[in-house]
């Protein structure tokens, strides 16, 4: 078994230590440790990080390879210095059998750059009207766990109460994709001041916040877990906000995007800021920050959506919505959140790597770094500054919002059970 000492590394971002991996696990963490044959990596007082987890993932395989395969996907994962991904249902075809997510978990051992969970639709075909096959996919040799249609919302309340209740039975969580459908009908940006002037159709906040809402209740009812994918303005905050206070089993997330950027970058008309859900407004931006600094946003997760040049590069209306965002996330939160005080390192590992480990249920991952642990760490030269050059991302596509911008922090290494998937920023 290889042994590797990482000297000198600012564990959760505290005082410099040296750790020992030995084959797939942390033999040891102190000071001045020594190992005969061992690789040493000077780590010259970078911040080592249990490896990140992202609970929310499009990896687009099977069925539009052309935008990202499980391949291109993880390599960006491993970049990003992510060691385990949830990869979302809405393939060609969809994830909504057991054959389906099993095609998909296999890739993701094949690959070996992160591992990879599947999720699984929670109706079939994503069409909302009729339940998948929950309870085959979770006895399925990929185990699933979380369940959403993602892209599109449960709308029905009958169908989600209906979900909650199944997935109940194993532990299972539905996660969901927040948006009222006929009040966003035609939508292409925010509703606000800027979509008003700039006359394009607006997205109100409250097709999100009303779905949250309902569903918070529902799981009050049920006495089952839910998950809001994107969370996106202050008042879908305060919703999760009070239904916390009140015992209900909800978790939310938050994407880098929504922590920095505001519609008013959409009066460049660029489509590569067009998103789902939408860029809010810098109250919006504001308080989501806070949410996540104090708890009420559990996680943060990229929702990675890869697209080709021609679905990206054309006229806003028809452009496609999403962004990528595995190989920039953890720059991002050092931008709007460690950079800015809101956290220190040791609550960005919470928030990327322990808890959204823990409401995906991904085994080994989120662990702390200490001996015995699965040997799954990201290493983060914190004092990095650089501009963002989607030509050299490992990402199939390159729909940053980021190009040419300068932002902090660079992954240097990342260890998938002690394997090294990527070394001084190169994929191994």
């Amino acid at each position: 078994m290889s042994k590797i000492l990482i000297r000198g590394a600012k564990v959760l971002g505290g005082e410099p230590q040296d750790v020992l991996i030995n084959g797939a696990l942390i033999e040891a963490v102190g000071s001045g440790l020594t190992a005969e044959g061992a690789e040493v990596v000077e780590a010259d007082g970078k911040v080592l990080l249990p490896g990140l987890v992202d609970l929310h993932t499009h990896l687009r395989e099977p069925g539009r390879e052309d935008s990202e395969t499980v391949l291109t996907g993880t390599r960006a994962a491993a970049s990003g210095g992510y060691t385990a991904v949830f990869a979302m249902a809405n393939t060609f075809p969809v994830a909504d059998t057991a054959g389906v997510v099993e095609q998909v978990y296999r890739l993701g051992q094949e690959h070996g750059y992160c591992d990879v969970q599947p999720i699984g639709a929670v109706t079939v075909g994503l069409e909302g009207r009729k339940l998948a096959e929950l309870g085959a996919m979770h006895e399925s040799a990929a185990g699933v766990t979380v369940f959403s249609d993602d892209g599109k919302c449960v709308d029905d309340a009958v169908i989600m109460r209906r979900a909650l209740e199944y997935v109940k039975a194993f532990g299972g969580v539905v996660a969901q994709h927040a948006q009222e459908p006929r009040l966003t009908e035609g939508a292409q940006m925010n509703e606000g001041v800027v979509s008003a002037e700039l006359g394009l159709g607006g997205w109100p906040a409250v097709a999100e916040e009303s779905v949250i809402a309902r569903d918070v209740l529902l799981a009050e009812h049920v006495g089952s877990r839910v998950h809001i994918c994107h969370l996106s303005t202050a008042g879908s905050v305060e919703i999760v906000r009070w239904a916390k206070s009140r015992g209900i089993d909800v978790t939310a997330e938050v994407t880098p995007h929504h922590l920095l950027l505001t519609d008013e970058l959409v009066r460049t008309y660029n489509p590569v800021f067009k998103v789902n859900p939408p860029l809010r407004t810098e109250r919006d931006v504001l308080a989501l920050r806070e949410a996540l600094a104090d708890g009420t946003i559990d996680i943060v997760a990229t929702d990675h959506a890869p697209h080709p040049h021609e679905d990206k590069d054309c006229e806003w209306a028809a452009a496609a919505m999403g962004m990528v965002g595995l190989e920039t996330a953890l720059s991002v939160v050092q931008e709007t959140m460690v950079d800015t005080g809101l956290l220190d390192w040791a609550q960005v590992a919470d928030r990327m790597s322990v808890k959204p480990a823990q409401i995906g249920q991904a085994k080994g991952h989120g662990r702390p770094v200490s001996a015995g642990e699965p040997a799954n760490l990201t290493l983060v030269d914190t004092e990095y500054r650089g501009s963002v050059d989607p030509a050299g991302f490992a990402s199939r596509s390159r729909n940053t919002p980021y190009e040419g911008r300068e932002l902090p922090g660079r992954v240097t290494h990342t260890w998938l059970r002690g394997k090294a998937t990527l070394v001084d920023g190169k994929l191994t």
